[in-house]
């Protein structure tokens, strides 16, 4: 059986210029749960050289305390941060996905066709799909549509 779940009011951080040393991503991520911050989707964009781009989602409520730290970011790494909060998080989950060819073609077909601003994806047993609030209820209704 499909689930399809939500959440909102979800911030997507995107590191740009990130170092791709694992050692760095460690500290990043160590500092933000220092900062008490709760880390959802994360992804990393494979790197050509030294450098890569690291995105991750969390909620519009630590925007304040990531702010504290993304000056430090750039000061010292030259990480450029492009935030954009006010997204919503949609979950399409299904076990039967690992092994239904075509699942996320669906999902994503009725995304287009709901002219949705996707901008995250991140997928195993389960869809996520991050997107502006403004475009959440006729995703969720396309994707309704399609896995009834």
């Amino acid at each position: 059986m499909t689930n399809i779940t939500s959440s909102m009011d979800i911030t997507l951080v995107t590191l740009q210029n990130c170092p791709s040393d694992l050692t760095v991503i460690h500290q990043i991520f160590d500092k933000a749960a220092e900062l008490g911050i709760d880390i959802d989707m994360i992804s990393l964009a494979p790197s050509q050289s030294a450098m890569s781009s690291l995105s991750f989602t969390m909620s519009d409520h630590d925007l304040p305390k990531l702010l504290t730290f993304s000056s430090h970011l750039h000061n010292e790494l030259g990480v450029k941060t492009v935030i954009s909060s006010g997204n919503s998080k949609i979950i399409v989950a299904d076990e039967a996905m690992k092994n239904q060819p075509g699942f996320a073609s669906k999902i994503f077909g009725a995304a287009a066709n709901a002219k949705t601003d996707i901008r995250m994806i991140t997928a195993e047993t389960e869809i996520s799909l991050l997107v502006p609030a403004s475009d959440h209820e006729t995703t969720v209704s396309a994707i309704e549509e399609v896995i009834a």
